[in-house]
């Protein structure tokens, strides 16, 4: 049996048959290099994106443990300002029943020395009329 031209039959340069011709079989082999590489960097771009995700999960976690620690920092501020309002009050409060209290002493002063001054006066002609 011969091989004619056109048959689908090559002879390379080492004298092996190929079903493909040297030009087809020369860039399937280049395709599949081109492929091989392109698979390469695929996977080296999906380690790079995986970096990526992980290291952007590492942020986020720390952002929102930052969060949490601002919101507690304002609820902190809040709560320390209502009570801070709150001891303000109990001490307008106090300085008004103290000065209620101030105001009732000075009039029971009043009371005592006016007491005071009659009891002196009747003991001043008490003793006069002796």
């Amino acid at each position: 049996m011969t091989m004619e031209e056109g048959d689908g039959f090559d002879i390379d340069d080492i004298n092996k048959i190929r079903v493909l011709d040297n030009e087809t079989s020369t860039k399937t082999s280049q395709l599949r290099e081109e492929c091989k590489e392109f698979v390469d960097k695929i996977d080296n771009f999906q380690q790079i994106v995986n970096g990526f995700i992980e290291l952007m999960e590492g942020l986020s976690t720390e952002v929102e443990r930052e969060k949490l620690k601002a919101i507690g920092a304002r609820n902190l501020l809040k709560s320390m300002a209502k009570q801070r309002e709150s001891q303000q009050q109990q001490l307008i409060g106090l300085i008004h029943e103290k000065r209620t209290q101030l105001e009732r002493y000075r009039i029971q002063l009043q009371s005592l020395e006016k007491a005071e001054s009659e009891q002196q006066d009747f003991i001043d002609q008490f003793i006069l009329q002796k």
